[in-house]
């Protein structure tokens, strides 16, 4: 008899073992996989982020150059459709780059500042004259540096 009952204890402690290994096992594992894909949305997260930013200067780049081609004496002959192209295909590829930094993010005050300093990079195309340009040219560069420090802040 004595046999009998060391042998259902021990079989009662083996599975309790195994069970309470089990649950630890597959809580460590949860919380693996969760901080896995904490750190990979991280990551596409400032991936997106200074994609944007670059997008952004190379888009503020060529619309100061087109103005300058545009409002400076004896440049207008160097408005080509090639400068053009240059123009429409640098804002595509910085809305794209809007696009998925928007589709990478749940704050609100990014969101925001995305289509903000986009705004305001497009109105570099309609500056009247150099002093306005100057002062949209300092508000982009400011937007974007905002925009950076608070997705920093995100990623962090």
């Amino acid at each position: 008899m004595e046999a009998v009952v060391a042998s259902v204890v021990a079989v009662i402690g083996t599975l309790l073992g195994s069970g309470i290994t089990h649950f630890f096992q597959s809580r460590a594992a949860g919380r693996s996989e969760q901080f896995a894909r904490a750190e990979r949305l991280r990551q596409e997260r400032i991936d997106a982020y200074c994609a944007y930013a670059g997008a952004l200067l190379d888009y503020r780049r060529v619309l100061v150059h087109r103005w300058f081609v545009l409002h400076e004496e004896g440049r207008c002959d160097e408005d080509s459709p090639e400068l053009r192209e240059e123009v429409y295909k640098t804002r595509y590829t910085a809305q794209e780059a809007m696009f998925r930094a928007q589709m990478v993010t749940d704050d609100a005050e990014i969101l925001e500042r995305s289509e903000q300093v986009m705004s305001a990079t497009t109105e570099l195309h309609w500056a009247r004259d150099q002093e306005a340009l100057t002062a949209l040219r300092t508000t982009t560069r400011q937007g974007i540096r905002d925009f950076i420090a608070a997705t920093a802040r995100h990623v962090r």
